[in-house]
């Protein structure tokens, strides 16, 4: 973690209110973390929280290869919890379509931002959820934002 980030982390902004409304949580990473102590956080955080990373999609990549220019880092990145997303879909297999869960990184105005889509928000597509799944649902979503709170901040 580059010492900007590590100062950073100690006077983090409060997460944003979940939109309870919306798939989709934004998050602002925070001023003098960079994009690579995102990633290093992700990586390192998500494996403590056995999660694995199947799977990236550098989709500024391809959009510069077809001459396009996004601003800034533009992807999305999977991560996956087998146990806790087998609990949702023992009950939903049709979940599957949802899986594995994803974490955007993206600039926009000159601000890195990650956002993620929520897996409970995601269930409400599925009819008659079970408790089970519902509460899975939600135990991988709150993981998943605890994971880009140390990523917006820099922290391993």
């Amino acid at each position: 973690m580059s010492l900007a980030a590590a100062a950073s982390a100690h006077a983090a902004a409060a997460l944003p209110p979940i939109d309870q409304s919306s798939a989709v949580y934004i998050v602002p990473v925070e001023p003098g973390v960079s994009y690579d102590d995102v990633v290093d956080s992700l990586k390192t955080n998500a494996d403590g929280n056995n999660f694995v990373n199947p799977a990236n999609f550098p989709i500024g990549d391809h959009m510069k290869q077809r001459g396009l220019t996004p601003e800034g880092p533009l992807e999305v990145r999977a991560f996956c919890n087998l146990g806790l997303g087998a609990e949702i879909m023992l009950d939903h297999p049709e979940f599957v379509v949802f899986a594995p869960c994803r974490i955007a990184i993206y600039q926009s105005k000159g601000q890195l931002y990650m956002a993620l889509d929520r897996p409970s928000f995601d269930l409400k597509s599925i009819k008659n959820p079970t408790e089970r799944a519902q509460k899975a649902a939600l135990e991988l979503e709150r993981v998943l934002i605890d994971i880009i709170d140390k990523a917006r901040k820099g922290d391993f």
